[in-house]
């Protein structure tokens, strides 16, 4: 880790550096998860399955067309 001297920087690089450092600590658990689902995911893959089958999550089931509400009174072929 590099040392600063804090008191030798200017206010908007310390500004920018608190904005950094917040941004950081608010995303760090974030790319945490997203890393250890990636490695479970990679093993899984290498043991011949999907990470979904393994854990039990399903997919979204897509939903069916709605019928139509309105038609055209001239152009019924218009929904």
């Amino acid at each position: 880790m590099a040392d600063y001297d804090l008191e030798a920087l200017l206010l908007s690089d310390l500004k920018k550096m608190q904005k950094d450092i917040a941004k950081a600590i608010s995303t760090y658990e974030d790319r945490q998860k997203a890393e250890a689902h990636a490695k479970v995911e990679a093993l899984a893959r290498d043991l011949g399955y999907f990470l979904a089958e393994l854990v039990g999550t399903e997919t979204k089931a897509s939903r069916a067309p709605a019928a139509a509400k309105y038609r055209h009174p001239e152009n019924p072929a218009l929904t």
